[in-house]
């Protein structure tokens, strides 16, 4: 079992700087590959992207490439999202999640979920 805690939300401008975290519970979570996802209102979840355990390994949805970037620090039990250029179409709410999955972008092969840190972005 893994609980999984997001943080950093809040509003920016159009431009900004903004640092999720992500802290997890239990003794395995470098068992875990973890994913960020996200809701903007009326859509549904999307992928934003992944981690692998070590951390060797990340890949990102197309909106992501390029401004985001996915680091996790195992000692801490932590995983973060780094956004940077942020864009009012990046406003939604931010999930993190843990995967059985190394690679996997889809919610499904997600076990555990976060409640979710909601970022606004302002134009």
């Amino acid at each position: 079992q893994v609980q999984l805690v997001e943080s950093g939300g809040g509003l920016v401008q159009a431009g900004d700087s903004l640092r999720l975290s992500c802290a997890a519970s239990g003794r395995t979570f470098d068992s875990y590959a973890m994913g960020w996802f996200r809701q903007a209102p009326g859509k549904e979840r999307e992928f934003v992207g992944r981690i692998s355990r070590s951390g060797g390994s990340t890949t990102y949805a197309d909106s992501a490439k390029g401004r985001f970037t996915i680091s996790r620090d195992n000692a801490k039990n932590t995983v973060f999202l780094q956004m940077n250029f942020l864009k009012p179409e990046d406003t939604a709410v931010y999930y993190c999640a843990a995967s059985d999955y190394a690679y996997s972008r889809r919610e499904f092969d997600y076990k555990y979920w976060g409640q979710g840190t909601q970022v606004n972005v302002s134009s």
